[in-house]
């Protein structure tokens, strides 16, 4: 299974027989070390708003609290809706407001964390394939409330990614985060291809990292049961045929365009050409409008000169 796919990469990342590979991903993706790494995690429900019925209602992929109380969403996004940033916007506000209770105070609210892995190019400007953002003031480039950092944004880029690997400027071996990335570009769903080279990469590194052995094991087990394969598949199609729609509303627009744009243009031929006193017949056959439109456009001429 392509671990890009939402599906399985909830089986993967979002049980609960599963947390300690996922406090492993997150600590690495977060790179928290030392007294400040994630312990622990709870599985939330990953329904968020719709509190009234005109509040729209989300469905996040991955939500989890930290034994500090942190909110973490994780994204997977195998396609490019080109929505993403109002959409990271709007799940990380649903997600932290959705803490506050009645009669709860607000400083009560803790810092919530949205986790973006996008299979596309979000910022073509950068380099680096992981991103981070938070609040900062305009000019001194001062991170808002340091101490209690409500807000943090994650982008990780797997095409940069990827193409950083086959370049040889990444090291795994000493790299947590770059071992679980080469787990999930393994696979891709869309070619139907499993790349061998990382295949080969993350086999050797598993003998000396027991959490992605770990990994391996439950990706295995998930890739066998027919149950998981047939809801996978029937996921990856969905996705698929979306795309495809989405490309196909693309490529109208595009072709609307251009149509729009040649007929712009052959009106003002016909203007430049009534302006000259031509034959409106003539003026048909040299544009391809037709004689009533031609003759729209010279009435319109007319009533502009009388102005």
């Amino acid at each position: 299974m392509d671990l890009k796919v939402d599906y399985a990469f909830k089986q993967m990342f979002g049980s609960e027989k599963n947390k300690r590979i996922t406090i492993v991903f997150l600590n690495a993706i977060l790179k928290r070390t030392g007294r400040n790494t994630i312990q622990e995690v709870a599985f939330m429900s990953q329904e968020v708003g719709g509190e009234y019925k005109e509040v729209k209602q989300s469905r996040l992929d991955i939500v989890v609290k930290t034994q500090d109380q942190q909110m973490i969403n994780i994204e997977i996004q195998l396609s490019n809706q080109h929505d993403m940033f109002k959409r990271t916007l709007y799940y990380w506000a649903q997600l932290y407001t959705s803490q506050l209770q009645k009669g709860m105070g607000y400083y009560k609210l803790v810092p919530t964390i949205t986790v973006n892995i996008c299979n596309f190019t979000v910022f073509p400007q950068n380099v680096d394939y992981h991103s981070t953002f938070h609040l900062y003031e305009d000019k001194t480039l001062k991170r808002l409330a340091i101490q209690d950092d409500v807000l943090e944004v994650h982008f990780i880029e797997m095409n940069k990614f990827l193409e950083q690997w086959h370049k040889g400027q990444l090291k795994p071996l000493d790299d947590i985060l770059a071992r679980w990335l080469l787990l999930l570009g393994m696979v891709d769903a869309r070619k139907k291809k499993v790349y061998d080279k990382i295949f080969c990469e993350l086999e050797e590194l598993a003998m000396k990292d027991e959490h992605l052995l770990e990994a391996f094991n439950a990706w295995e087990e998930l890739s066998l049961s027919q149950e998981d394969v047939i809801a996978y598949q029937s996921r990856l199609k969905y996705i698929l045929d979306e795309e495809a729609k989405l490309e196909d509303v693309k490529h109208m627009a595009e072709q609307k365009g251009i149509e729009e744009g040649k007929k712009e243009e052959k009106e003002e031929i016909a203007n430049n050409l009534l302006a000259n006193n031509m034959d409106i017949d003539f003026i048909s056959k040299i544009t391809g409008l037709s004689v009533e439109r031609i003759e729209e456009i010279k009435e319109g001429l007319i009533q502009k000169n009388d102005e």
